[in-house]
C-alpha cells in the first residue's frame, strides 16, 4: 500500500478518496481508511473535512463540474430537447466512471457555489424555448432523477467495470422466476439486463416526449 508523506491538501486528499471508492465502494470509503492510504493520523483529514458527509459533499462538487464538461449549457445553437439529451448523457457518462458514482453524488451539498452559473443557463435554456421557471425547474429535476436512478440500478447489477454482481445474471434469474406463472416478467428480464445504453436512451427520449407535450411551442424532437 502506498503512503503520501507530502503536506496534504484537498485535491491530494480527494484523489485517494475516489480511489478507496473505486476499490471498496461507498461503505468502504472511512476517513480511517483514507488516513491510513495518505499516512497521516485521521485529524489530519478532519482538518479538511470534518465528516464524511462534508467529503462525499466535496467528491459530489468535483463529479459535477466534470458533468458539465460532457453536457455544455452554453452552446446557442442546442434546441433544449438536444440539450436534454446531452444533458443526461454526460452525466450519466460521468456517473459511471466511478464505483457507486450515482449513489455517492445522490443527495449530497454542492460546496462551489460558482456551479449555480450552468444551471442558471440551463434554465434560461429551457425558458427561452417557451417553458415557464416552474416548469423548467420541474423538467430538470425529473432529468436528473432519472439519470441518478438509473445509474443507482445500473450499478447495483455491475457495481464495478467487468465485475458483475452474479445475482442479477440473466440466467439465474430466469431459473428463479416461474415462466407459466409469469411469463412477462420472466421475458422482461432480456430487457431489464440487456443493452442498457438503449434503455437509457429510450427513457431519456420518453421523458422529452412528455416534455415537449408541456411545452407552448412546437419544437422538433430529437
Amino acid at each position: 500500500m502506498l503512503h503520501f508523506f507530502v503536506p496534504l491538501d484537498r485535491p491530494i486528499i480527494l484523489g485517494q478518496a475516489f480511489a478507496i471508492l473505486n476499490e471498496m465502494g461507498l461503505e468502504g470509503l472511512t476517513l480511517r481508511r483514507l488516513a491510513t492510504r495518505l499516512g497521516v493520523q485521521a485529524p489530519a483529514i478532519y482538518w479538511h473535512f470534518k465528516s464524511k458527509q462534508a467529503l462525499l459533499d466535496e467528491m459530489a462538487t468535483q463529479v459535477f463540474r466534470e458533468a458539465l464538461q460532457e453536457a455544455p449549457v452554453f452552446d446557442a445553437a442546442q434546441t433544449w430537447a438536444e440539450w436534454s439529451l446531452s444533458y443526461c448523457v454526460g452525466l450519466r457518462g460521468t456517473l459511471l466512471r466511478y464505483r457507486e458514482g450515482a449513489k455517492m453524488f445522490s443527495g449530497t451539498y454542492l460546496t462551489d457555489a460558482t456551479l449555480y452559473a450552468p444551471m442558471d443557463a440551463s434554465l434560461r435554456k429551457l425558458t427561452s424555448a417557451g417553458f415557464t421557471l416552474r416548469q423548467s425547474v420541474v423538467n430538470m429535476g425529473v432529468l436528473y432523477a432519472y439519470v441518478v436512478g438509473f445509474v443507482i440500478e445500473e450499478q447495483a447489477v455491475q457495481p464495478a467495470a467487468g465485475d458483475p454482481d452474479p445475482r442479477y445474471n440473466l440466467a439465474h434469474r430466469d431459473e428463479r422466476i416461474d415462466k407459466e406463472k409469469y411469463p412477462l416478467a420472466h421475458a422482461a428480464g432480456s430487457v431489464m439486463f440487456a443493452d442498457q445504453n438503449t434503455r437509457f436512451l429510450e427513457g431519456v427520449h420518453l421523458i422529452i416526449q412528455g416534455m415537449s407535450a408541456s411545452s407552448p411551442t412546437s419544437t422538433p424532437l430529437v
